[in-house]
């Protein structure tokens, strides 16, 4: 079976708090961004992932190395403490983050371009029914 690790980070980013989800499943890393708006509390954000978890919209999985070994609880501390001084994101999660921005933005243009393209169609119809009309002798 394999396994799956997850992180929460929540930084101030002006003028809002951020948080970063990222999800680490067969070897490869998702990140999903969330805008808080105030700084939230614990329970907040551990009713935020309660509830909305499952409706995250993580970026598309990007391959890195996972390190798995027995750790020394006094580090895993001093690591947890340096995490929360720490602000900001890992570069990997900030690649994720960027493809995901990228793959929204050619769906946004796509869909679009369709919509003008309708448009232009619909009026270029209207327009010959206007014409049909004007023959018709109306």
């Amino acid at each position: 079976m394999d396994k799956v690790a997850g992180k929460l980070t929540v930084f101030f980013e002006e003028p809002f708090w951020i948080g970063v989800f990222e999800r680490i499943s067969e070897g490869r890393l998702s990140v999903c961004k969330v805008t808080f708006g105030a700084e939230p509390k614990d329970y907040e954000i551990h009713d935020f992932i309660l509830k909305n978890y499952d409706r995250l919209q993580f970026s598309p999985a990007v391959e890195t190395d996972v390190k798995e070994a027995a750790r020394n609880p006094k580090r895993v501390q001093r690591e947890v403490r340096r995490q929360v001084q720490n602000t900001g994101i890992g570069t990997k999660s900030q690649q994720a983050l960027k493809l995901q921005q990228e793959q929204l933005k050619t769906a946004r243009r796509v869909e679009k371009k369709e919509q003008r393209e309708a448009e232009k169609q619909r009026q270029f119809e209207r327009k010959q029914q206007k014409k049909k009309e004007k023959h018709r002798g109306r």
